[in-house]
């Protein structure tokens, strides 16, 4: 008779450790965001934004080897730079594609060539002053804000490379989602 409770015990205990470690395996390998599950990118680091009031991260190039700045702007944008090759500015916004659109097609100085990406919430596009250069735009729904995620033209005035530009149209595509502060 001892030997069956004892067997019994062991089957108990067995099954409640199997429950407590398939709990923390399940709550441990997914959120309700799938969002937060986005790998970083190689050659990129998340950045969070929280103290610059905006409940996510974006990534951006790894600063160990260029020089990261943080500029909140006058007029409301967040402008990430890091080395010559990323420059991305943040706004919270509605935003308007479509005027965005018409904005880029009359522009007699950057002439208009082609669009890269046309999405209903996102362009990428190739224009020209005396070189081709690319350019993109991104509406972006984070919680219950929008914001516009868009390049900067470098201060030099020398355009970033396409390569560049599809950086950080990714970044500004793979937002990562922070909870909300409790209130």
């Amino acid at each position: 008779m001892f030997k069956t409770t004892k067997t019994n015990l062991m089957k108990k205990l067995l099954t409640f450790l199997s429950i407590i470690t398939l709990s923390i395996a399940i709550s441990s390998c997914g959120g309700k965001d799938a969002k937060q599950n986005i790998e970083t990118p190689a050659g990129m680091v998340a950045l969070d934004l929280s103290k610059y009031g905006k409940q996510f991260s974006v990534f951006v190039p790894d600063t160990t080897a260029a020089k990261l700045e943080v500029i909140e702007q006058s007029w409301g944008a967040l402008e990430i730079k890091v080395g010559k090759g990323f420059h991305i500015s943040i706004t919270e916004d509605p935003g308007d594609i479509e005027l965005r659109k018409s904005d880029i097609k009359s522009n007699d100085v950057n002439i208009f060539k082609a669009f890269v990406i046309e999405e209903p919430l996102t362009i990428m596009w190739e224009s020209a002053i005396t070189k081709p250069e690319f350019h993109f735009y991104t509406i972006q729904k984070i919680g219950n804000n929008t914001y516009v995620f868009e390049d900067v033209v470098p201060a030099d005035g020398e355009p970033l490379s396409k390569e560049a530009i599809q950086k950080m149209y990714d970044s500004a595509k793979q937002i990562v989602e922070k909870p909300a502060p409790d209130a």
